[in-house]
């Protein structure tokens, strides 16, 4: 009996890349786009399935990223057994419920997990162990003004507008102490579909003034 159970969950498995190297390469590249050009929607290329409830620019980050040494944590909404099975199978990364634990995060922006304080901030001497924020929002392309916010920093010549929609109406505030904490804080890149865009934390947000006046 424990043996047929075991191949029916290996059965019920979904599979991964069938080029696994030539996407992670592509997905690589998509990523240091997207953080290194803030605000700039990268697509990636996909060749997979994915589990449910995850988008599959977030499943494609977690390929390419995350390995046995890379702790990931879930929030709420995606800590279901066919995601962890399939992360643990194909990327054989550790799963934790402690956020200070997490190398890599893989949120959904409705699940109110957004505290970016709660998870690992790393230290003045070790600014690159900080935690990675993978978050599925509805869109990255948010028709209402209400949603858009002005960008500036580093790989951002002029300024780039931020168009991600449903994020917390806190955000704006964390977002602001996260990156007055430099260079400590966390890094983002949301993810709807299969396209990403990158929020490092050197990157300073200013909402949009809208103008009511006739």
């Amino acid at each position: 009996m424990p043996s047929q159970q075991f191949e029916m969950k290996e059965a019920e498995l979904l599979p991964a890349w069938t080029n696994p190297v030539h996407a992670a390469q592509s997905c690589f590249r998509q990523v240091l786009s997207a953080l290194s050009e803030p605000g700039t929607v990268q697509t990636i290329a996909l060749d997979m399935a994915v589990p449910a409830a995850a988008h599959p620019a977030s499943v494609a980050l977690c390929l390419c990223l995350l390995d046995y040494d890379t702790p990931l944590y879930l929030s709420p909404k995606l800590d279901n057994a066919a995601l962890k099975a399939y992360l643990r199978f194909h990327c054989g990364c550790p799963l934790t419920q402690q956020k200070e634990n997490a190398a890599f995060a893989l949120l959904d922006a409705t699940d109110e997990e957004l505290c970016l304080s709660a998870f690992a901030q790393a230290s003045l001497n070790f600014p690159e162990r900080s935690c990675t924020l993978f978050v599925q929002v509805p869109s990255l392309h948010s028709p209402y003004a209400t949603d858009h916010r002005f960008m500036h920093g580093p790989g951002i010549a002029e300024q780039h507008i931020l168009r991600v929609q449903g994020l917390p109406q806190d955000f704006d505030a964390m977002w602001h102490a996260n990156q007055e904490s430099f260079p400590l804080g966390v890094d983002i890149v949301f993810c709807c579909g299969d396209q990403i865009v990158g929020l490092p934390r050197t990157t300073k947000l200013q909402r949009e003034t809208i103008c009511t006046s006739q």
